[in-house]
């Protein structure tokens, strides 16, 4: 293995923005690898992946002829790479110059993952003027406070460090046989993360940000079927059932299995309404007493929105509004 970083990007129909998402990869010093998957794009996505080849020839690309999703492309990546250290860069993000640097002065860690600003289009070229200094601060966290992390919350804003891109050491992947699961086409990282916090991995975050996420009304993480939650709650049973955890762990990822499993019977009671009517949804509700909590819920919520009032956006910490981060800022600080 290579001393280095390897930066896996994983896309589809990403003619317009790859190149973006190459070339800061590219400029970052401790990177030896990119290499792209393309997976199964009907646009020329590896053609412009490689308008910014810098001649280093630390680019390298490969085609899935058939879509498989993120995490197959993914796999794929983690198998040609030779750097001890890999990164997943989404194909319409990028990186802020010296994030590497950032991340790897950190210690004792087997993934570690830094604050994400999210950014419209227009402003993405411009985003590292606005981008905020923040401390470090850096912390560990558990599987608990991971899966926590992911579970939405009336009236609370929502941390989602399932969202984060950690880097990670290939020697802990490997020896807990740890990849992406390749049937999960949402939420495929937090359960290779939640999985590898099973089996003991030090995950430390730091607020600094050295990430930039594109925001696309037409993104893949914005959208997803029904069948997809279906596989996901069905990965939180996964880890149940396999890793050995303490009763807080398993009570926690239960509550994750049941907050995706309320929103998979919702999902699926409108999905009968719209296909094969009411009446036949009604059937299902009713075959299903367990679900029916879920259905009544999410219809009384979605009915009831208009009267309350809508969340604040969330600001860029420093006060500028133009980024968004995920992470707010460590107290007394920002």
């Amino acid at each position: 293995m290579d001393n280095g970083i390897c930066v896996i990007i994983a896309a589809m129909n990403a003619a317009p923005t790859i190149a973006r998402a190459v070339e800061t990869a590219l400029r970052e010093p401790e990177t030896i690898e990119v290499i792209v998957i393309d997976d199964g794009s009907r646009d020329d996505t590896i053609g412009a992946a490689k308008t910014v080849d810098d001649g280093s020839g630390r680019l390298r690309t490969h085609r899935f002829e058939q879509n498989r999703g993120p995490a197959a492309a993914r796999n794929m990546a983690i198998e040609m790479s030779k750097a001890e250290v890999l990164s997943i860069l989404d194909a319409d993000d990028f990186l802020f110059p010296g994030r590497f640097r950032q991340l790897l002065a950190q210690e004792d860690w087997d993934f570690v993952a830094d604050n994400i600003a999210f950014v419209d289009e227009e402003g993405a070229s411009r985003a590292h003027l606005e981008l905020v200094e923040i401390e470090p601060d850096p912390k560990l966290i558990d599987l608990k406070t991971f899966v926590e992390g992911n579970i939405s919350k009336s009236g609370v804003r929502r941390g989602e460090i399932g969202f984060l891109k950690p880097l990670m050491r290939r020697a802990f992947l490997d020896e807990n046989g740890l990849r992406y699961r390749e049937d999960l086409r949402l939420g495929e990282d937090y359960d290779l993360y939640a999985r590898a916090l099973a089996a003991g991995a030090r995950y430390k975050v730091i607020h600094s940000c050295g990430y930039g996420a594109v925001v696309r009304g037409n993104s893949l993480s914005g959208s997803h079927r029904t069948e997809d939650l279906r596989r996901l709650y069905e990965a939180d049973r996964a880890i149940l059932s396999q890793a050995p955890l303490s009763n807080e762990e398993r009570r926690i990822i239960r509550q994750h299995e049941q907050h995706i499993r309320a929103r998979y019977e919702l999902r699926h009671f409108l999905d009968l309404k719209k296909s094969q009517g009411f009446a036949h949804a009604l059937s299902y509700a009713v075959r299903h007493p367990a679900a029916l909590p879920a259905i009544a819920g999410g219809i009384f919520a979605d009915k009831s929105q208009r009267f309350r009032r809508p969340p604040e956006a969330p600001v860029a910490l420093g006060g500028t509004g133009k980024l968004r981060y995920l992470l707010t800022a460590p107290a007394g600080r920002g």
